[in-house]
C-alpha cells in the first residue's frame, strides 16, 4: 500500500492530522522536521541559522528522499518542502498526496497558539503575520494544489472535529 504524505502551510494540522491518521490506519507516523532533526542532532531552527534557507532545502530534499522509502506510512511535510526542487512530483510519485487546506486567518491563529517556534515567522507581530501568511502562502498554494486530495481543515479546532477530519480522509483515500 502506498504511503500518506500530508502538505501544506506551516500551522494546517499535518502533524495533528498525521499523528491521528496513522493511529486509525495502523501506519507508522514520521514527521520531516522531526525526522530532519533526529537525523542530524539539531533543531530545525538551528540548521536554518547554521546553513541558511538554501542549505536547508537541500538537506530536507534529501531528507524527504530517505523517509518517503519508508513503506506503508504516514508522513507529514515541511510547508516548503513541496515549494522546492522537484519535491512536489516526486511526492506524488511516492504516495498519495494530500494538501490540507486552510485559510490565512485559521493559519495565523494556529500559528500563534503553537509552541513551537518557526524561523520564518519569528518575531512577527499578528499583523505581519496574517499578511506573511497570505503572500507566502499565495506561492505555494501552486505546488499544493498539485496534490492529488485536497482536504479544507478550516474548522479543525478540537479533537472531535479532528476526528471528523480523519473520518472524510479516510473517505477520500478509500481507506
Amino acid at each position: 500500500m502506498k504511503s500518506i504524505i500530508l502538505i501544506g502551510y506551516m500551522g494546517s494540522g499535518k502533524t495533528t492530522v498525521g499523528r491521528q491518521l496513522a493511529l486509525a490506519l495502523g501506519r507508522t507516523f514520521y514527521d520531516l522536521d522531526w525526522y530532519i532533526e533526529m537525523r542530524y542532532h539539531r533543531t530545525v531552527a538551528q540548521l536554518f541559522a547554521e546553513r541558511g534557507e538554501d542549505g536547508f532545502r537541500e538537506l530536507e530534499r534529501n531528507m524527504l528522499h530517505e523517509a518517503a522509502e519508508f513503506e506503508d506510512i504516514v508522513l507529514s511535510c515541511g510547508g516548503g518542502t513541496p515549494c522546492f526542487f522537484d519535491n512536489m512530483e516526486y511526492i506524488r510519485s511516492v504516495g498519495e498526496s494530500v494538501y490540507l487546506k486552510a485559510t490565512p486567518e485559521v493559519l495565523a491563529a494556529h500559528l500563534r497558539m503553537g509552541r513551537v517556534e518557526r524561523p520564518l515567522i519569528k518575531g512577527k507581530n499578528p499583523e505581519e503575520l496574517l499578511e506573511y501568511i497570505r503572500t507566502s502562502l499565495a506561492q505555494r498554494e501552486p505546488y499544493y494544489l498539485k496534490a492529488q486530495h485536497v482536504v479544507d481543515v478550516t474548522l479543525m479546532d478540537n479533537y472531535e472535529k479532528i476526528a471528523i477530519t480523519i473520518e472524510l480522509l479516510r473517505k477520500e483515500l478509500k481507506l
